[in-house]
């Protein structure tokens, strides 16, 4: 074999770095699995301005880092020392227990005593040399630096050359750009016109980012192949995959590439295990990827770099320091995303979430218009809302029953006219159409991001991309191990006890040889063995769920004696002020609960998912969305949920009320309705919620770690901490960034906004109004802690927003239903329209508030019920008013329910199965008529694959040409010789007969 064959070196005039290939380890006495990097003592001196984001030779780019933390064995000043005097050969030939892997800052730095080695630790070092000489063998160039500015912390910079990029671009069906260009179908006529005015208008509000304006070209893409590099655009091999492209690519090799020998199992002390029949197939069977490496500790994490610094007046220009100058700064709140360059920068699924986020606030503006012009409404009709002018008029004199037993008196209805006009804002005619308005907005808004989602796939490539499964998680694939070890011993323990022939024996010998080989290759969790999770996963739910209903109920009683207690203050102001004083309180006890919970559910969903132990990310990441979303719509929505529907239906009358515990007796709605009690609830939890769990959580908690992590450098190098800052390169700027830990929690945050949107707009028409304002700022706050304080996440494939369309769509059906029970069952809608057409006498609303009232003879209170101060109000009161269609006490069936209420409930249940049914008729006809694919689009994919057969059958079409015209020569070219062949002679057939 020649040298060239087995050496990968640089360039004769760059050989700063030298990387020998495996096939040349072997050879030289190293074990086959053992990768090496062995430096050259020459240093390119301009590599410092590279900020790390380069090897040391300045040419090659740093695709991927991986983090560990360094503690050397006890051999390793002896095998430092024979590198170090150039004793080569032996230590070439040392055994793989005392071989380390040489780099930057392990060669020659022991200087002192070295602490005694664990197994555990030792175990992290083999596994780590092991899998950097695969990382090794499938291709990739690695490079150590342990002399860091940051203690105790080694760096792998990982770089992927060409032939690597191309091999697993093809393997990963990657679409890239050919030389082919063709033009976009462009609007004609009176669109086109509309479509440049519109352009001029907005042009202000557009980011100044290259390529954000609609292009009149593209270029056809194809899945790479190496076979047919000629159609695409190979001149800057550099630049031909960007750097988002490179670490995926290098992400899903280190995902690939396995370790599968070690000096000891991953577990704590079991290399001391007696069993060594039992570990020797552990050490055989187990695979371990960068997944359970990071999980088990041999690695301390793994990730792509930046592309540089995003502020500093000497700062290259990058794509980070774009994107943090249009997209993740406060002052272009009133721009539109870029929306391309964040999928260039961060993949398709982190861009598609920003595409969704920026398409559900552009759909919250007519949400908001409208809301407003109901609210205006209601403000405008204030006035001459009979309703709440008779309950306001003075002239009434309507005494009402007391709200709580012995502390609380009877009072004047008139003392809730703030209330009842206060409602009117919220529950007034216009709120129906606002509802039904909101539900088609909501099924308009799901089918305009279907076609903006499809736009997005025609514009980046991802037509006709389908996911391929994923690999196996670690966990996964751990208990797979365990179940297959039981099942051998459990095998080896019967075969112990069933005597065997000898002539079987050799049989039986290969028999459980191959079965150390292949332990896991047919073993899979079944049912069976994930039913104990499953037990405690619907166990423990329930419990939570039963934990979110006693703490409502907590608040309810809470409500009661409170409001029992500030009736007996002695202040006037005290006393008229008891229901907001109660209802503001306890929303506020609710917030903070809500807050709290939400943290503690999202911990308990990911234990959950855990030991269900899902096999691939995506099921893992499924499972952990659906039990978060469960557990905070319950933590989320309960509280509203029982004012809306609960309180006050379960009330009794006096003299014969409900009890709780026999002590607290439920509490009643106002005589204006729970619609602004409702209201109240709504709107406090949603801003709580959004200002204090979504922004300052996010801006607050970022900045507290990141202040933690700045005195924790200070306390380790106080003199040298300024010096640190300027000089630490890229990799170890990023190490101290916060890891990604994914999608899911900036989801769930908006899918709840949504349902406040959406599942009680009935009660509060300014929802839309405070999503969007925050909306506004979360983009800007999201793109901010994307650039500035994550670590780059590996850009990951994705065509769509996955399960939370299924969950928005949900939410969205839903929301039809709560709103016509809110509209019926809620609000005074439908007593108001009943008590118009079936009790009026004159046609007006006149007379509806005493329609609404029952009465009751205060003689019929029971025992020890009665208020103490019966003549609080100044004169004695024999009947007062409370809320319900009851018989009067003069009535033959006195107190009994009137038929009156059972004409209001059979208009409400009426109302319920019209508005909904006309609702999702309305909005499944909106699905139908809008289709999901653009008329645009779907022309532009057919045209595609027109162009790319056509390209195809031009190419098929130049190789028949080229080998016709090299038959062709070969063929004139055997001419003259076959001329010369049979003589023109004797024996030439012209000349029968020889002679002339």
């Amino acid at each position: 074999m020649r040298v060239n064959e087995k050496y990968s070196t640089l360039p004769a005039e760059d050989r700063s770095v030298h990387i020998i290939n495996i096939c040349a380890i072997e050879d030289i006495g190293y074990l086959p699995s053992e990768g090496t990097l062995l430096n050259s003592l020459s240093v390119d001196p301009d590599a410092e301005c590279k900020h790390g984001l380069y090897f040391r030779d300045g040419r090659r780019k740093v695709d991927y880092i991986l983090v560990y933390h360094p503690k050397r064995p006890s051999g390793s000043r002896t095998l430092a020392r024979r590198v170090q005097h150039g004793d080569a050969a032996p230590a070439a030939r040392g055994t793989r227990q005392d071989q380390p892997l040489p780099g930057k800052g392990d060669v020659g730095a022991a200087g002192g005593p070295e602490p005694p080695m664990d197994y555990h630790e030792d175990d992290k070092r083999f596994r780590r040399e092991e899998y950097e000489g695969n990382l090794l063998e499938a291709g990739l160039e690695l490079e150590r630096d342990e002399e860091t500015k940051i203690h105790g912390v080694g760096f792998v910079k990982i770089h992927a050359p060409w032939n690597v990029l191309c091999r697993e671009a093809e393997f990963l069906k990657l679409k890239m750009p050919t030389k082919k260009l063709y033009h976009i179908n462009e609007t004609r006529g009176l669109l086109k016109k509309i479509n440049s005015v519109l352009q001029k208008i907005t042009d202000p509000i557009q980011p100044k980012v290259a390529g954000h304006r609609p292009q009149t070209t593209k270029r056809l893409s194809y899945p790479f192949s190496r076979e047919k590099q000629h159609l695409f655009d190979l001149s800057d091999k550099d630049s031909f995959f960007d750097s988002k492209t490179r670490s995926t690519i290098v992400y899903e090799i280190l995902k690939r590439t396995t370790c599968t020998k070690a000096k000891y199992s991953m577990g704590q002390g079991e290399g001391r295990k007696k069993d060594s029949a039992l570990l020797s197939k552990r050490r055989k069977c187990s695979k371990y990827g960068i997944t359970s490496l990071l999980a088990n500790g041999v690695y301390s994490a793994a990730y792509p770099l930046h592309d540089g610094d995003y502020e500093g007046e000497n700062v290259e220009f990058n794509d980070r320091k774009l994107l943090y100058q249009e997209w993740a700064s406060y002052g272009v709140f009133y721009k539109y995303q870029p929306i391309d360059l964040v999928r260039k920068y961060f993949g398709e699924k982190i861009g598609l979430y920003f595409a969704w986020l920026g398409v559900y606030t552009q759909m919250l503006i007519p949400a908001s218009v409208v809301g407003i012009i109901v609210f205006l409404y209601g403000c405008a009709t204030v006035d001459e809302n009979i309703p709440s002018m008779e309950m306001c008029d003075q002239r009434h004199n309507i005494t009402m029953c007391p709200l709580c037993d012995k502390t609380c008196s009877y009072w004047k209805m008139s003392s809730a006219c703030a209330t009842a006009r206060a409602s009117h804002l919220f529950d007034n005619p216009a709120t129906v159409f606002f509802s039904v308005f909101m539900a088609l907005w909501a099924a308009t808004f799901m089918e305009h991001w279907k076609r903006k989602q499809m736009r997005l796939n025609y514009r980046w490539d991802l037509t006709g991309f389908e996911e391929e499964e994923d690999h196996p998680r670690a966990e996964y694939e751990a208990r797979v191990l365990e179940k297959s070890l039981r099942k051998e011993s459990k095998s080896k323990e019967k075969r112990r006890h069933i005597p065997e022939e000898s002539t079987n024996k050799w049989k039986q010998r290969v028999k459980t040889a191959m079965a150390g080989v292949k332990l896991t290759d047919k073993v899979k969790l079944t049912w069976r063995d994930r039913f104990p999770a499953y037990v405690t996963n619907l166990v423990s739910i329930v419990f939570m769920i039963a934990v979110t209903f006693a703490i409502v109920l907590g608040v309810i009683i809470y409500r009661i004696s409170t409001a029992a207690a500030l009736a007996m203050n002695s202040s006037p102001s005290v006393r008229s002020n008891i229901r907001v004083t109660v209802t503001a309180t306890a929303v506020i006890i609710n917030l903070v609960v809500i807050i709290l919970l939400d943290e503690v559910y999202g911990c308990i969903a990911r234990w959950l998912t855990k030991i269900e132990v899902p096999k691939t990310e995506k099921s893992f990441e499924e499972r952990l969305i659906f039990k978060a979303f469960l557990l905070k719509f319950v933590n989320s929505y309960t509280p509203i949920f029982y004012v809306a529907f609960f309180k006050g239906r379960f009330v009794g009358r006096p003299g014969d009320y409900v009890y709780i515990f026999r002590s607290f007796r439920m509490e009643e709605c106002a005589p204006g309705g729970c619609l602004m009690e409702l209201c109240i609830q709504l709107s406090i939890i949603m801003l709580g919620k959004q200002l204090i769990q979504n922004n300052l959580f996010e801006i607050g908690i970022p900045k507290m770690k990141k202040f933690i992590r700045y005195l924790r450098l200070r306390r380790q190098s106080p003199p040298d901490h300024d010096e640190y800052g300027k000089k630490r390169q890229r990799y170890e700027a990023d190490y101290t960034l916060e890891p990604f830990a994914g999608l899911t929690p900036e989801y769930m945050e908006m899918i709840i906004q949504f349902g406040f949107v959406t599942l009680f707009v009935a009660s509060f028409p300014l929802a839309p109004l405070f999503a969007l304002l925050n909306n506004i700022i979360e983009i800007r706050l999201d793109a901010k802690k994307f650039v500035t304080e994550l670590r780059r996440p590996v850009a990951v494939r994705a065509k769509d927003i996955g399960i939370w369309y299924n969950i928005l769509r949900g939410v969205g059906k839903l929301a039809v239903i709560i709103n016509a029970f809110v509209i019926s069952f809620t609000s005074d809608f439908i007593p108001r329209l009943v008590y118009l057409y079936m009790y009026s006498q004159n046609g007006t609303m006149h007379g509806f508030v005493n329609h609404t009232l029952s009465s009751f003879n205060v003689s019929d209170f029971q025992n020890g019920t009665a208020p103490n101060d019966p003549l609080d109000l100044g004169y004695e009161v024999q009947i007062c008013r409370y809320k319900d269609y009851r018989e009067p006490p003069w009535s033959e069936h006195k107190y009994d329910i009137s038929k009156d209420f059972w004409a209001v409930l059979a208009a409400r249940l009426a109302f319920v199965i019209v508005f909904q049914n006309l609702v999702m008729f309305m909005s499944d006809f909106v699905d139908w008529v809008i289709p999901d694919i653009p008329k645009d689009i779907s022309q532009q994919i057919h045209k595609e694959k027109v162009l790319m057969v056509e390209l195809f059958m031009r190419e098929e079409q130049g190789k028949q040409r080229l080998l016709g015209t090299w038959m062709e020569k070969d063929r004139k070219k055997d001419e003259p010789c076959n001329s010369h062949g049979p003589k023109a002679g004797l024996d030439s057939p012209e000349y029968p007969g020889g002679a002339l």
